[in-house]
């Protein structure tokens, strides 16, 4: 059944600018500028006041309903990439040959050599914005971080994609790079 109208409502924390502008929404902040375009999503994005979104769908079925709070989430999210940043810390794991990392010197790639013992290298290239660095206090961290959560997790995701075992027994050979926490860079108290 078909609702007739359905809305949620973002709102926008101080010292953040959001700009919405034919359902393409560009936040602005302290830590930079995000643009997002929601072009594909049949939704109407409204700005109510000086702090508030409204997302508006009219005549929507369950499916259509469901991309009001999506919609929402991703401006949230925006509005966090500007204003705290995004940290994720992955973990290299191995049992016999130790994995090698090599950053390049614009921390914007990365190269895997000896993953399971083998010669081939696995370069890795991380998205625009995202940065990588190896910690000093604990073994075999690496560390991404970035204001997009979307280029943050894809970059995590390659990298973790990179290092999967083939034609093996998956739960004998464990090695690989994983994620071992997500979180901000800014931290709450």
């Amino acid at each position: 059944m078909k609702n007739i109208y359905k809305e949620d409502i973002v709102v926008i924390p101080e010292g953040v600018k959001v700009e919405c502008k034919a359902r393409k929404v560009t936040v602005t902040g302290p830590r930079g500028v995000l643009y997002r375009d929601f072009r594909f999503m049949n939704i109407d994005i409204i700005r109510v006041g000086k702090n508030k979104i409204r997302v508006v769908v009219w005549h929507g079925g369950r499916k259509h309903l469901a991309c009001i709070r999506t919609l929402c989430s991703h401006i949230e999210n925006l509005i966090t990439g500007v204003t705290k940043g995004y940290e994720y810390k992955m973990r290299m794991v191995y049992a016999h040959f130790p994995i090698n990392v090599v950053i390049a010197s614009d921390n914007k790639s990365i190269e895997i050599r000896n993953f399971l013992g083998e010669k081939y290298v696995r370069k890795v290239e991380l998205l625009e914005g995202v940065t990588i660095t190896q910690t000093t206090n604990v073994k075999d961290e690496l560390v991404l971080i970035g204001n997009s959560l979307d280029n943050v997790s894809q970059s995590a995701a390659t990298i973790k994609q990179s290092t999967l075992v083939r034609n093996k027994d998956i739960r004998k050979f464990l090695d690989g790079i994983y994620v071992s926490s997500k979180s901000t860079i800014v931290k709450d108290e």
